[in-house]
């Protein structure tokens, strides 16, 4: 067990990664785990996303409402600067991170944390984006990143180590998509999304219908 760190502040969701990785910190550090639940309009109950901390080794879990700070300091700038990724994509997640990560690293000043821990996974930019801020903000604190530093390589892996501790968490073998919603998009990775040649089935639609299941007639708004 590595006892270098007496107090870590995780940005928590209660999906599958940080679901896990808060007794994985306990079980490695024996560290205290305060949790940090940012509402960026996700419109989850995340009461229950806070309890599901507790539940599993959180010290103390904050609930922070950022929806106003993220639609006026984050959405809205982005919005004007006509900011699209390769003509697509409208940066929901990209704008998300800075302004959950820069509450995350004020709740750590202030309660007296050495560590900050994230779920990222290892390939993406999400890491960047939260280290940046960290960084940026708190440049003498410590960045924990499980996906660099575990043994579980997979959704498959983090699935059966969830199993072995007894967390529950809503993926599934057959539905291990990874969604990220706020306010202002949703996105899903993960499972047959892996390969950019595979259509997504009806089943990943949350808020909307595959096409083909779609009424046929026009509606007027």
């Amino acid at each position: 067990m590595n006892n270098q760190y007496k107090k870590i502040v995780l940005a928590y969701s209660g999906g599958l990664d940080t679901s896990i990785i808060i007794p994985w910190l306990k079980e490695n550090y024996g560290a205290e785990i305060i949790a940090m639940v940012g509402d960026v309009g996700q419109g989850e109950d995340l009461q229950a996303v806070c309890r599901k901390a507790l539940r599993t080794g959180a010290s103390q879990v904050f609930l922070e409402d950022l929806r106003e700070e993220f639609l006026a300091h984050y959405i809205c700038p982005t919005l004007k600067a006509g900011a699209i990724y390769e003509g697509k994509y409208l940066l929901g997640t990209s704008m998300a991170r800075p302004v959950i990560a820069k509450r995350q690293v004020e709740i750590a000043l202030r309660e007296g944390a050495d560590a900050l821990a994230h779920g990222c996974t290892g390939k993406g930019n999400d890491q960047v984006r939260f280290e940046l801020t960290f960084k940026s903000f708190a440049p003498h604190l410590a960045v924990i990143a499980p996906w660099r530093l575990w043994e579980i390589k997979s959704r498959e892996d983090a699935l059966d180590y969830a199993a072995s501790h007894g967390i529950d968490v809503e993926a599934s073998r057959t539905k291990i998509y990874s969604r990220d919603r706020n306010l202002w998009h949703m996105s899903h990775e993960g499972g047959l999304l892996e390969d950019p040649a595979n259509e997504p089935t009806e089943d990943i639609f949350c808020w909307t219908c595959a096409p083909e299941s779609a009424p046929d007639v026009p509606e007027t708004v």
